[in-house]
């Protein structure tokens, strides 16, 4: 720990925006986990598309105080049966990420991940967490900058034509913090009650969404979604107990 964190305390440009590039894969249970470092960014969007306001600003300056590991894919269907016994996803393969999860399914995974741990420090990223880590420093629409022109070069979307299933974990790019699909393949639930106006009174400091709500968020797009819904600001909701075949989730440890 203190030599990950000396390395990290080495790259981290303080500030706003700051970019940290802390790339340290672990593994627990079959499952990769990269080193995300503290820093600071912009969060929503300052000029959403006319058509897809809701929820994405005001854009706020946040400030995530705490290191955190990240996966560094969705958790896969052989990760979940692993763990849960099942696999509950449409078109069964390993390698593609779990879905038809719904958030409270996760609840009872994160449950029994930390039993195996024997801590705590499974959870899923809070929807601050999660856009800090997909932009990977940037400030544009994608995390490798505006238009989607690149964007099949990073993520699965529905303009490919590739619209029946997921696809394999880490077969594109990953962001420049190494981290695989945050654009595309499945949409991932985040930790957060889904709120609209919740940007307008978010604090700075590591916000964790309202304490209550109907919605839960996910964030990120899917192999059946238009590249305008694969941006980072994008926040989509359901309620708790949904289902559905490109929804799953990537796991956060949390360090000691």
């Amino acid at each position: 720990m203190i030599n990950r964190l000396s390395i990290a305390a080495f790259l981290l440009m303080a500030g706003f925006g700051a970019v940290v590039n802390a790339q340290e894969s672990n593994t627990f249970m079959g499952i990769n986990f990269v080193l995300i470092e503290a820093g600071c960014f912009a969060m929503g969007n300052p000029n959403p598309p006319s058509n897809l306001t809701a929820g994405e600003t005001p854009s706020h300056h946040v400030c995530i105080d705490k290191p955190f590991d990240l996966g560094e894919t969705e958790v896969t269907q052989k990760q979940w049966e692993d763990v849960m016994g099942n696999n509950p996803s449409k078109v069964k393969s390993y390698d593609r990420p779990v879905d038809r999860v719904s958030w409270n399914d996760v609840q009872e995974f994160l449950k029994r991940i930390n039993a195996k741990d024997g801590g705590n420090r499974f959870r899923l990223p809070t929807e601050a967490e999660w856009e800090y880590a997909a932009r990977a420093g940037s400030g544009k629409d994608y995390c490798y900058g505006n238009g989607d022109g690149s964007l099949a070069q990073y993520a699965w979307h529905g303009n490919l034509g590739y619209k029946g299933a997921s696809h394999d974990v880490a077969q594109l790019k990953p962001n420049d913090w190494g981290l695989y699909d945050m654009h595309g393949n499945v949409w991932e639930w985040v930790q957060d009650w889904y709120d609209g106006t919740y940007y307008s009174n978010s604090p700075e400091h590591n916000p964790a969404g309202p304490e209550t709500g109907k919605y839960k968020t996910y964030r990120g797009g899917s192999f059946i979604g238009k590249p305008i819904n694969l941006r980072s600001a994008v926040r989509f909701s359901a309620i708790p107990a949904s289902r559905t075949h490109d929804v799953g989730f990537r796991l956060l440890r949390q360090l000691d």
